[in-house]
């Protein structure tokens, strides 16, 4: 199975996309690796589901990165959800034959989304509020 990966500024629709060949804690570390790499100059909070992966002990978490996790059982908090919603609904009714031509055509929606489409869909006034009361 391949899993997409997603994460990055957000607020202002930019999105950093890895594709990876599991959801595990291996395949995460490198993502925080490549994301730590591609937002070198800035503190990155990534807000994350409660997946074990996502808290093995064994992870690295880079200097840039901060950790925070949603409460357990609440989706709807999650700003990924409603892109993965919006995914889902766009290949729903389409029907493949093999594995492969799904992953094609999940992989051309992806690239297809534009900052305006991910910010309208992530950015949820709450995390706005919450990130402004941080800065100085």
């Amino acid at each position: 199975m391949v899993i997409t990966i997603w994460g990055g500024g957000a607020f202002n629709g930019e999105s950093f996309i890895l594709e990876m060949p599991y959801l595990n804690s291996e395949c995460f570390q490198i993502y925080l690796e490549e994301f730590s790499k591609n937002y070198p100059d800035s503190k990155n909070i990534l807000v994350l589901d409660n997946g074990r992966f996502h808290k093995a002990k064994r992870l690295v978490i880079p200097d840039n990165i901060q950790l925070e996790f949603l409460p357990p059982y609440s989706p709807e908090l999650n700003p990924m959800e409603r892109l993965w919603q919006d995914l889902k609904a766009r290949i729903a009714w389409e029907i493949f034959d093999q594995l492969e031509a799904l992953k094609n055509r999940v992989a051309e929606v992806v690239k297809g989304y534009v900052k305006e489409a991910v910010k309208s869909l992530t950015a949820y006034w709450y995390f706005i509020q919450a990130v402004q009361g941080l800065s100085p």
